[in-house]
């Protein structure tokens, strides 16, 4: 036998290895065609730039169960897919047309959207080899994309049958506004953050009210008072008369539960465009909606000399020409209240009130009879989903039980175009246009969020292999983040449960954020960002897997530095210099090393009364580590397995029993004894660390098959070992 090499070279091994598992179909589910089936699907990677470090953990731990499932058996499937990530990946090619000297708003439609596809065409071809440089062994044959022909068919029929199931509507009402952006927003999409702003006590006639944005006054249809206000008894239902900046002018005075007698003086102004709490009372009290700032965040022809002005520059000449008036009573400087921003940009989110499709998520389906919301949280109760620490699933509970219509408009190029048709007062929805002249298609598209929480049997039904949805849905487990439960997960669980009858899956886990080592949040600002590209070019794949897991529970933020990643490629050449021990040792002489495939090691057909302490103690603590590390797994305790797995494998085996087999080795009445015992140990060792390090394990079993060549022909299809 040609001598190992001295040394773990990860650069020599992993993109040949990689080659080598996706030409040999192992990837496959077919590989154990009659085993259970056992499936994941990939949250789709947002195809507008390089995977970030997050990935890299999503990535592992999804390999992990994958090639844990197919090492017990299982046909297993994880299918892979990429996400066109509408206004994210939007957001994304605008920057780079601003770099370019371009603006989005003078590219044609058609134009802008080609290009887009482009950009995110290229970038997924990237991404898609930085996942297989991180060692996913997803099914490629498989893989799917949101923007794919038939995806794009699923998410109209679904949209299709809500319609008509009156759980999809087009309403006038206000949503989130980005002036930057130029698109509504969904409620998960706005970012919430408390800041100080002046509170100014304006007078209204013989009334004084408290508000931050004396600029929205021109869009004033009433004043209101709580009912039980004894304050202001007598002004409810009368008209008063005021004096503004444009002049005099009369507003009725409505009585509203919504109105806090305690904020302010218990009188506040109702502006129904620019504010949704305002909106719902203008419609209980049938008031006028008056908009008065326009899309880009300017005054309109309504607010007279102040057309034209920005919100805040606005704000400051409207409070200067009151104060000129008499108009302010007073001025809170130091009032704190919570604003809405763009989770994208930051810009402050205004209210518009236009025409947008919503999905109705709590009420009952006029043919279904299903509640979307309802249906999601009853699964969740009854256990039919299950997350992976209890706490998530009752944020989960919380957020259905609070949840309201979901804008799904997206005024935006870069998506699954609405298909919704106008003519005149008429509307049509289908996929193909109505016959007839004057049919115009809705220029808004889906909110990514509604092709892609129908990501799990979409792809299922549409992967191009007879049977998949059958025998696959609902997977088994969706592993991703816990910032997105809301945004995916929750949406995932009605539309799946809505469009199949089925919860699209079994159970959730939820992983945290990675973190650097001062438990700092990442990012290119900071100068923290890790690229697991990179580092796993420096130090090894096998080095970044372990090291994102190691330490790390289930729904916890991690944390990850170069030094942690270093350590654990000093882990790689511990196995890879304890196996060359073995191997060379093993070799000499005649090899006789028995059985080593799918039997247990008390199975090896040892002379128990010539075992020695060093034999007994590591066949013990053998059976031991395959209990735990199998039990661990199962229960989804990753980081607990492989720092089990580490402490054995270095501190037992290699530590302990490989220095006592040095001796062992060269008495002729252990020597037979022991090799079984170290190569058995080894393989099995081997395939347990397997899953969490598939590439020094693959490189080593290579390198053991050229001395025993009854083992399987890669370690990714050898049988889960048997304590």
């Amino acid at each position: 036998m040609k001598a190992i090499e001295k040394a773990y070279n990860h650069k020599e091994f992993e993109e040949k290895i990689y080659e080598n598992w996706e030409k040999s179909g192992y990837f496959k589910p077919e590989i154990n065609d009659g085993g259970e089936p056992f499936s994941i699907i990939m949250p789709p990677p947002n195809a507008n730039g390089s995977l970030h470090i997050g990935h890299a953990l999503f990535v592992t731990v999804e390999d992990i169960m994958t090639r844990y499932a197919r090492m017990c058996g299982k046909a297993a499937l994880w299918l892979p897919g990429a996400d066109h990530a509408g206004f994210e990946t939007q957001v994304v090619f605008e920057k780079k047309l601003e770099k370019e000297g371009r603006n989005r708003f003078d590219i044609p439609r058609e134009q802008l959207y080609k290009e887009t596809l482009e950009f995110t065409q290229s970038n997924k071809k990237i991404m898609e080899g930085q996942l297989k440089r991180l060692g996913a062994s997803c099914d490629w044959s498989r893989e799917k994309f949101t923007l794919d022909e038939n995806i794009i068919e699923t998410v109209y029929s679904t949209f299709e049958d809500l319609y008509k199931d009156g759980l999809v509507y087009r309403d006038v009402r206000p949503v989130n506004w980005c002036t930057k952006h130029q698109t509504s927003l969904s409620d998960l999409e706005v970012k919430y953050e408390e800041q100080k702003d002046p509170l100014y006590y304006i007078k209204y006639g013989p009334l004084t009210l408290a508000t931050v944005r004396p600029e929205t006054k021109f869009g004033d249809t009433a004043v209101a008072v709580n009912p039980n206000d004894k304050r202001y008894k007598d002004f409810v239902g009368k008209e008063i008369e005021i004096e503004t900046v444009l002049g005099k002018a009369k507003i009725k005075v409505i009585a509203d539960e919504y109105v806090d007698p305690k904020f302010g003086t218990g009188v506040v102004k109702i502006t129904p465009a620019h504010d949704p709490n305002d909106f719902e009372v203008a419609r209980r009290h049938n008031l006028e909606i008056r908009e008065v700032i326009d899309q880009y965040g300017r005054m309109n022809e309504k607010a007279g000399p102040y057309q034209g002005m920005k919100i805040l520059a606005a704000r400051q000449a409207v409070v200067e020409d009151m104060k000129k008036k008499g108009l302010i009573e007073k001025i809170d400087e130091n009032y704190t209240h919570t604003v809405g921003k763009c989770y994208k940009c930051g810009s402050v989110i205004e209210p518009r009130v236009i025409p947008q499709w919503f999905v109705a998520v709590n009420k009952k389906g006029e043919k279904s009879g299903k509640t979307l919301a309802k249906d999601a949280l009853a699964a969740v109760t009854k256990g039919e989903v299950k997350f992976i620490t209890k706490r998530f699933e009752k944020i989960f509970i919380h957020w259905l039980k609070n949840i309201r219509d979901w804008n799904i408009s997206r005024q935006i190029v870069w998506g699954i175009r609405i298909p919704a048709w106008y003519k005149g007062s008429e509307v049509y929805v289908g996929k193909e246009k109505p016959t007839g002249e004057g049919w115009i298609q809705d220029s808004d598209v889906f909110d990514t969020w509604f092709s892609s929480g129908q990501w799990p049997f979409a792809t299922l039904k549409n992967d191009g292999t007879a049977g998949d949805f059958e025998r696959f849905y609902p997977t088994d487990v969706m592993e991703t983040a816990y910032d997105i439960i809301f945004f995916w997960v929750a949406r995932m669980v009605m539309l799946g449960l809505y469009a199949t009858g089925k919860v699209p899956f079994k159970n959730v886990y939820i992983h945290g954020i990675v973190r650097d080592k001062n438990n700092q949040k990442m990012s290119k600002s900071k100068g923290n960002v890790i690229n697991p590209i990179d580092i796993a070019d420096i130090y090894g794949t096998d080095a970044i897997r372990i090291a994102l897991v190691f330490g790390t529970s289930a729904g916890a933020d991690s944390s990850i530095s170069e030094e942690k990643i270093k350590g654990m490629r000093n882990f790689s050449n511990k196995i890879w210099n304890a196996s060359r021990f073995v191997l060379l040792r093993v070799s000499e002489g005649d090899l006789k090393t028995g059985e080593v495939g799918n039997s247990s090691i008390s199975d090896l057909n040892l002379d128990k009364n010539a075992l020695t302490p060093a034999d007994q103690e590591i066949i013990k603590q053998h059976k031991e580590i395959i209990k735990s590390a199998t039990s661990k797994i199962e229960k989804y305790q990753f980081s607990q397995a492989i720092e089990e797995l580490y402490e054995y494998f270095w501190h037992i085996f290699a530590d302990v029993y490989i220095e006592e087999s040095k001796t062992q080795l060269d008495d002729p009445k252990f020597r037979e004894q022991t090799k079984k015992i170290l190569i058995k140990v080894l393989t099995e060792s081997l395939s347990l660390l397997h899953p969490f390090m598939p590439f020094v394990t693959e490189a080593v079993w290579q390198e053991i098959k050229k001395i025993y060549p009854k083992l399987k022909d890669s370690i990714m299809i050898a049988d889960w070992p048997k304590a």
